[in-house]
């Protein structure tokens, strides 16, 4: 089991989610504390290599591993989230 955390930027962008994505993502986040059994779940490539993705719908969240902890820290629409 791991332990998720979000960034200061990442709490600030679930804010500007609409209501049904913020709770699929409550329910992403139950997926990501058992990782590395986690469904769904990329690794990135070029300059986001190490971290991985995981889409709810149109939107995707990004996060690193670290040990026993992951970390969230870019969630947004899925046109600009790897800018």
């Amino acid at each position: 089991m791991a332990t998720v955390k979000l960034t200061e930027e990442a709490g600030e962008q679930i804010n500007d989610l609409p209501q049904p994505v913020r709770r699929r993502l409550l329910e992403i986040y139950g997926r990501l504390a058992k990782w590395p059994n986690v469904s769904g779940a990329k690794p990135l490539r070029g300059n986001l290599a190490g971290h991985y993705r995981i889409r709810t719908g149109d939107y995707r969240i990004i996060f690193t591993i670290k040990s026993d902890e992951v970390i969230i820290w870019k969630i947004g629409y899925r046109g600009g989230i790897y800018d």
